[in-house]
Order: structure tokens, then sequence, then C-alpha cells
């Protein structure tokens, strides 16, 4: 409607315009005197107007004229497409000019006008290859759908647009969630341009999606190959990849191939502590402590970490708390300011009874970065410390509703996971999880053997005594007391 009227205005502006030069040419005095081979011509200004305008039509008809006459000899001289070239040109013209005008309202985000100007590119131009393409985006920015999947169909049907349309409605399939067809799209897509990045990052994440983990290195392979991934990056995916086909063949129970696929993965990315997790727990399967030592050791110079802990206590499960903190030294001075290591410290005093060095070890980390983990290390300690049970609750109050800590978290959607995945649960971004601090922790329940994952299970009294120590005593009671609290608050 704003168009039209707009048109409307800017026609009698034209016509006002028109009508004002007339009337004041038709005023002025005087006028063109032409003299030539001694004829002379007197013309009025608006005759003089008229006749240069006649004077440029008759020398674009002449152009045009001389234009046909070179095209017709061309025809003679046996071109049979000089006179149909001649012809086209000027639709051609209107063709291209429709098509880019086309092209500018999609990219304006007008999708309605470039439907419109894709329709006339192609009465003019008769190359559907061009115009199919515009016509299919412009309906998906419009809104519709089904006419795009069916320009989309039809370009399957050109050998030169087939990429196109195949990509197109992969597009629209990943849009509707039905992931299985779009799988399938996109393995013909990456068939008929295994070099396009857009093609190759969503083979790939449709792949890890279906756990399909040998079709994912494939993939991870042929970007590599062609340039579209650094190799680095390919080392460290490609372990990813290797592990979790490590977990999906140990969910299988096939374990010495889940060993070897770990091992593996732990070879191309030492540093990935879920590979050198599995890896380890493979050696101490096989017997071979030593290896899953020197795996965890080279996991933990680049970054401590309570899995790597929990598994390195697992190469010795039977030793006492003594035997256990002698082991441990080593790893423990890695990194002796590390916020794990000295967590992990203090978790060892406490399974040692050794509660004043437990403190030493645990530092000031309660106040400074006070989580659900290290508040209760420090209800332990109190308890077994002695200290009154007012103050125990009061450690035990705060970690009710401190923030858990390092967990896995995405870092495309922050959602966090309970244990490390290939890809995120939430918005299945493949290797994306890291361990850290989410921005906002939920509230975590202090459980005590889940705050303190080396103290798992009681360690069994070389004399045959079932009674437990007074760590873990303070363990259960800081439990008891934490579950009467949450009951009290919830009445």
């Amino acid at each position: 409607m704003l168009w039209s009227i707009i048109k409307i205005a800017v026609f009698i502006a034209l016509v006002a315009g028109l009508t004002l030069g007339s009337s004041m040419l038709l005023e002025l005095d005087g006028g063109v005197r032409i003299v030539m081979a001694g004829l002379e011509i007197n013309l009025t200004p608006i005759k003089a107007v008229i006749a240069l305008g006649l004077m440029v039509f008759a020398i674009w008809l002449l152009m045009k004229l001389a234009g046909l006459v070179v095209a017709v000899l061309k025809f003679i001289n046996g071109d049979e497409t000089a006179l149909s070239r001649y012809f086209d040109r000027s639709r051609q013209d209107k063709g291209y000019r429709a098509l880019s005008e086309g092209m500018l309202a999609l990219a304006s985000g007008e999708g309605e006008v470039a439907m419109a100007k894709a329709q006339k590119a192609d009465r003019y131009l008769r190359k559907p290859a061009l115009t199919d393409l515009i016509t299919a985006q412009a309906a998906e920015m419009a809104g519709d759908r089904t006419r795009a999947e069916k320009v989309y169909k039809r370009l399957l049907t050109n050998e030169k647009t087939r990429f196109v349309g195949v990509r197109g409605i992969m597009r629209q399939k990943l849009a509707d969630g039905d992931t299985e067809t779009a799988l399938k799209l996109a393995q013909t897509a990456f068939s008929l341009k295994p070099r396009h990045a857009e093609v190759q990052d969503t083979l790939l994440e449709l792949q890890a999606r279906k756990s399909d983990w040998k079709g994912a290195r494939e993939t991870l392979s042929a970007k590599l190959k062609y340039g579209t991934l650094p190799r680095d990056v390919h080392r460290r995916r490609d372990a990813v990849l290797a592990l979790s086909e490590a977990r999906d063949v140990m969910a299988e129970g096939k374990s010495i191939e889940a060993r070897e696929a770990a091992i593996e993965a732990n070879r191309l990315s030492p540093d990935l502590i879920p590979a050198a997790v599995l890896a380890a727990r493979g050696y101490i399967e096989q017997g071979n402590k030593r290896h899953a030592v020197r795996v965890i050791n080279k996991a933990w110079q680049v970054r401590p970490h309570p899995d790597l802990a929990a598994a390195f206590a697992a190469i010795a499960p039977d030793e006492t708390p003594a035997q256990r903190l002698k082991r441990f030294r080593k790893l423990l001075k890695v990194h002796p300011d590390n916020r794990e290591t000295r967590l992990l410290e203090a978790e060892l005093h406490l399974a040692a009874e050794d509660f004043p060095a437990a403190r030493r070890a645990l530092g000031d980390l309660a106040e400074v970065e006070p989580d659900a983990r290290a508040l209760t290390i420090m209800a332990a300690i109190e308890r077994g410390e002695g200290a009154p049970d007012a103050v125990v609750k009061g450690w035990l109050a705060r970690a009710l509703g401190a923030p858990r800590g390092p967990q896995w978290v995405c870092d495309k959607c922050q959602h966090i996971h309970a244990e490390w995945s290939p890809s995120c649960e939430n918005c299945e971004s493949f290797d994306t999880l890291s361990w850290r601090a989410p921005p906002n922790s939920p509230i975590a329940a202090p459980t005590g053997l889940e705050m303190l994952p080396l103290i798992v299970g009681a360690i069994e009294d070389q004399a045959g005594e079932t009674e437990p120590a007074d760590a873990d005593e303070a363990v259960v009671d800081a439990e008891i007391v934490a579950e009467e609290d949450a009951a009290k608050a919830e009445k």
C-alpha cells in the first residue's frame, strides 16, 4: 500500500515538473538558429528541446540498426547464433538486472520481493540454476518452506546444482529435528563436495550424536586432509572420538578392545583426563601398574583432577592410609599450590586421622574459595579435632548452600554434566566440555563419600576389626547432621 502511494506521488511530481518546464520554455524569448550550407532554421525553445530529443532517439536507433546489420552479416558468414544472440541481448540485460535486484532484496531480508524478482529473472534468462537458489532462499525467508523444498528438489535433477539442493533439504531436516534423514543427506553432500567445511562440521556432529565413532573419525581425518582443521585440534578431537569408541566397547563387555582403544585415546591426547583415567584403569586390569602410574602422572602434570586421584588410588586399593599418603607424595609435589592438590592432600590426611595436617593442607580454601567439597572437609576436620556440634553444623550449613565447585561444563551453552561425555547432552555440540566452575553453580547436597573421593568404602583393618576409624565416623556424622538440617528446612 505504501509503495503504491509513493509511486503515485512520484508520477504526479513528474507530470507537474514536465508541465512547469513546458510552460517556462513557452514563455522564453528568443530561440535557436541553425545555419548550414546556406540553409537557415529558426527554432523556438520548445521546438529546440523536441528536436534534441528526436536527435538522441535517432542516434540510438541508428546504433541498434548498425548492430542488427553486423549480426546479419555474421549470420550470412556462417554464425548461426548471431541473430539469436542479438535479440537475446536485451532480454539478458533485463534478466540479470532482475537477478541482481533479487539478490539485494534477499540480502535485505525482503523475501517476497526477492521471489518476485527471481521469477522475473527466470522469465528472461531461462536459467533455473541461477534463479532457483534465490527462489528457495527467499521462500524460506518468507516462511514458505513447502515451496522452498519443492525448488530444492528441482535442483537435485541438475548435476551442477545437486549439491545445493541436497544441502538445502539437509538444513530443513535439521530444523525439523529429523536427524536420521539429515545424516543421510549430509553423507551425500559430503560425497559431492568433501572440501565443504559446513558439510564436514554437520556430518561430524550428526555422527557423534548417533555414536558412529568410526565414521566420525573418518570425517575428522577428511577435515585435516582438506585443511579445515588444525593438526593439534585434530589430535585432540580424534582422541575424544577414540575415547568414546572405547567407552562403547566397554559397555558391550569387550574389555580387551576397550583397553586398547582407551590406550590409543590417551596416546593421541595425554592431557585428555577421561582418556587418561580409562587407560590407567585398563593398565590396572592388566596388572601393569607401572604404566598406569606413568599415564596418571603425565595427565596430572597438565591438570590435577579428582578422577585422576581416584584412579591413582585404585592402583593399590588395599593399602593403609599412611601407605597411601606416602605413595601420593610424588603426585602432590607436581602442583603443590593447585586447589585440587590441596584438597586431595587434606583428604589423605583425614583418612590417616592427622587432622592438624589436614587443616594445614586445606589452608584458607574454606574461606577464600568456599565450595561444598572444601566446606565438608572442614566440617570433618572440626569433628575429628573434637569441636562442638554447633561448629560442625555451622560448616555443614554453609556447605548446603555452597556451589558444587569445578564440574564438566559445556563451553557453548553452560550446561552442567554429571560426568564427561564427547557431546553436550543439552546443545549436542561436539567436544565442548571443560572442567571448571560453572557461572551459576547449583546447590549440591554435601555427601561425605561424594565430597571425599579418596575415602571410598571402609579401609579394612589388617587385624580384622570392623569398627570404623574416627575420620570415617566424622564423615558419617556429618552426613547425618546435614540430613537432619535439610529435614528441618523442609518443615
